[in-house]
């Protein structure tokens, strides 16, 4: 990665944790969602974006339905970065599974 891909990584991910936890709480029922990873393609114009979400019951339905609502998402994040960065990327958002992966290795190892 270069400097600045890891900048737009940062800053998407601080921008998107703020619109999301309040996503969350308001649309999702309750849901706290994190932004755990951004990664950015080297011409900035995808970013993939790796989200925790506790409680873990229905992960699936969550993440569906914020990629169902992943132009207005765009749209929002637009109105805060526009003068940061020239074109805003598309998203795409998948769950983040690295802590049950972590857990599932502790449970292995007992």
């Amino acid at each position: 990665m270069t400097i600045r891909t890891e900048k737009v990584s940062r800053l998407l991910q601080r921008e998107l944790a703020e619109l999301l936890q309040l996503a969350g709480r308001d649309v999702y029922h309750g849901v706290m969602i994190t932004v755990t990873k951004v990664r950015i393609s080297a011409d900035l114009s995808v970013a993939r974006i790796y989200l925790s979400i506790f409680p873990g019951k229905n992960v699936e339905d969550v993440i569906n339905a914020i990629n169902k609502n992943k132009k207005y998402f765009r749209y929002l994040l637009g109105q805060r970065i526009k003068n940061q960065v020239k074109a805003i990327p598309e998203l795409a958002f998948f769950p983040d599974d690295s802590l049950d992966y972590i857990d599932n290795i502790e449970n292995l190892l007992k």
